[in-house]
């Protein structure tokens, strides 16, 4: 994996690096960044009652790690018994996991903007797909990892009862806008920050909606006026969270405001990327009690 060195140094550049591999005949990605390692399969030990995406766990350097199976988290067939098949070994959301795939092909560097998001027409409301990558007359399909994981495990997603913990809260007229292209997620935190006092919400599918937002705002006169703070993820069609970040950090009059990344992959070996840029905070999902609390000292 040397060819991601470039890219892991250098922060809002809004490309991203994919590992491909395949399911059956389909071509899926995985953002390098996710990615810890990739080994041959080893051994795995079942678990009584495990969820049925669950093949069981291995234990990787002293670590016990739960095995996902891919092809039963997508719905698709099984194939018989692949002698190319590997582990991923990845970490998001304050995990790790490792995901049973087909075999691993090769490492594709993109730009966000190449990154089509899935039409509703034929993913559904559920869909475990979040972009669709054309690339040499045939397509790769980019993951929702996170979404299969709170799937198996919904305590691993964003809870309302470490809001609830905060207590009763003063409502605040503060505008945040929220740029999240999960549908299930920006829903779950339009609940989250309302019960936080935090109505006034404004939310988009990727950073480059909400900047044009932004832009539009500042012809209406100073920023403070109309918005109070950014939320941000990172992993977004059209324009990344790092890149929208160094886009407002950039901006004569948008610089002002704070801007706050709330993502997976937020972790001490990748906290330099969202400095880099001008990120006042980044905690990582599913914290959302902090993103609360954060949000609360910098605009109230």
């Amino acid at each position: 994996m040397q060819g991601s060195k470039g890219i892991l140094l250098e922060s809002g550049t809004n490309e991203l690096e994919i590992i491909e591999f395949e399911l059956g005949n389909n071509r899926f990605g995985i953002n390098v960044i996710k990615v810890k390692e990739i080994i041959q399969p080893i051994p795995v030990t079942s678990v009584p009652h495990a969820h049925p995406h669950v093949e069981g766990i291995i234990q990787l350097r002293g670590e016990v790690l739960p095995v996902v199976n891919l092809y039963k988290a997508l719905g698709l067939t099984t194939a018989p018994h692949d002698p190319q098949e590997k582990f991923i070994v990845a970490e998001f959301n304050k995990q790790m996991v490792v995901f049973h795939v087909g075999n691993v092909t090769q490492i594709h560097r993109f730009s966000w903007q190449q990154i089509e998001k899935p039409s509703d027409m034929y993913q559904g409301g559920s869909s475990q797909i979040i972009g669709v990558i054309k690339f040499n007359n045939d397509m790769i399909l980019l993951l929702d990892f996170e979404k299969i994981m709170v799937d198996i495990n919904p305590e691993s997603g964003i809870r309302m009862d470490e809001v609830k913990k905060l207590g009763k809260r003063e409502r605040s007229e503060k505008k945040i806008i929220v740029a999240e292209d999960s549908p299930l997620l920006r829903q779950l935190l339009a609940d989250t920050l309302s019960e936080a006092g935090y109505d006034n919400l404004e939310f988009f599918e990727n950073g480059q909606e909400a900047y044009q937002y932004l832009e539009n705002e500042v012809q209406e006169g100073t920023i403070e006026d109309h918005v109070h703070l950014v939320i941000t993820d990172i992993e977004m069609p059209q324009m990344d969270g790092h890149h929208f970040t160094k886009k407002i950090k950039t901006h004569p009059v948008l610089e002002k405001l704070p801007v706050v990344i709330f993502s997976s992959l937020i972790t001490d070996d990748l906290r330099h990327k969202g400095n880099q840029v001008g990120a006042i905070e980044q905690i990582s999902k599913p914290d959302i009690a902090e993103l609360i609390l954060k949000i609360d000292t910098h605009i109230l």
